[in-house]
C-alpha cells in the first residue's frame, strides 16, 4: 500500500470513530441510567489509584456513555487491537477523554502488555474487553489476568444491562442502546489476583472473574 493510500485510511479510521462517538453522544442525551453498586468501588476509586475495568466487548457502546457515572474522571487507557477496527476505537474512545493502547494476543501482544503495566505504574485506570477482539463471546481470554497477576492491580467486573437495544449480527451480538431506553451498571467486587499461581490457581482465577461478569443482575440502585 502506498503512503498516501495509508494517510487517507488513517483519516477514513479517524472520522469513522469521530461520527461514532457523535451518534453515540446524541443517543446518549435520551437515555436513563442506573448505577448498582453494592460494595461501594466508584467511591474506593480515586484518580491516581491503578484498576483494571473490565466488561463484554459488545457493551463497547455503553461503557464511554456511563464511564464518569462509574469510575469518576481519573485518567485512563483503553486497550484496542492493532486491526483497522482497532484505529477507529481509539479515535472513537479519545473523544471521551480516554487513551488508547494498540495490541492484542495475536498482534503486538508483548509490546501492549509492557504499555499496560507503565499506564498502571503512572496511576492509569485501565478499560480492556477481555473476550474482544475477536471473541469467542463471554469467554474471558487469560491476557486480563496476567496483567493484574504481574501489575499487582485489582479486576473489578463491570456487566451491563439494557432494558432495549438492537443487537448487531456480529460475533459478539453488539448491543446499540435504543433512544429513551435504559441502561444499568452493574459494578461487581474487586478481585485481587495473586502474584505466584500454578496452572490450575490461574484456570481457577480465570473462571472466577469471568462468573462474575456472567453474573445474573440483581436489585438495581437509582442514582
Amino acid at each position: 500500500m502506498s503512503d498516501r493510500s495509508e494517510i487517507r485510511g488513517a483519516r477514513l479510521h479517524w472520522l469513522a470513530g469521530k461520527l461514532a462517538a457523535l451518534l453515540m453522544r446524541l443517543v446518549g442525551l435520551t437515555l436513563r441510567c442506573h448505577i448498582e453498586d453494592p460494595s461501594g468501588q466508584k467511591i474506593r476509586v480515586e484518580a491516581g489509584v491503578p484498576v483494571i475495568w473490565i466488561f463484554w466487548h459488545n457493551c463497547l457502546f455503553a461503557s464511554p456513555l456511563t464511564k464518569k457515572r462509574y469510575s469518576g474522571s481519573a485518567k485512563a487507557s483503553a486497550l484496542a487491537s492493532a486491526s483497522k477496527d482497532g484505529a477507529v476505537i481509539e479515535s472513537l474512545v479519545s473523544c471521551f477523554g480516554v487513551k488508547t493502547v494498540r495490541g492484542s494476543s495475536s498482534r503486538r501482544g508483548v509490546a501492549a502488555l509492557i504499555a499496560l503495566k507503565k499506564a498502571l505504574k503512572a496511576g492509569e485506570q485501565l478499560f480492556i474487553t477481555p473476550d474482544g477482539p475477536r471473541g469467542p463471546r463471554y469467554e474471558l481470554q487469560p491476557g486480563v489476568i496476567k496483567l493484574a497477576q504481574s501489575s499487582g492491580v485489582p479486576i473489578i467486573p463491570v456487566r451491563f444491562e439494557h432494558s432495549s437495544s438492537w443487537r448487531l449480527n456480529s460475533w459478539d451480538r453488539f448491543h446499540i442502546p435504543k433512544p429513551f431506553s435504559k441502561i444499568t451498571v452493574h459494578v461487581g467486587d474487586a478481585i485481587d489476583v495473586p502474584a505466584k499461581l500454578d496452572d490450575e490457581e490461574f484456570e481457577q482465577y480465570r473462571q472466577k472473574v469471568e462468573s462474575a461478569l456472567l453474573e445474573k443482575p440483581s436489585a438495581i440502585a437509582n442514582i
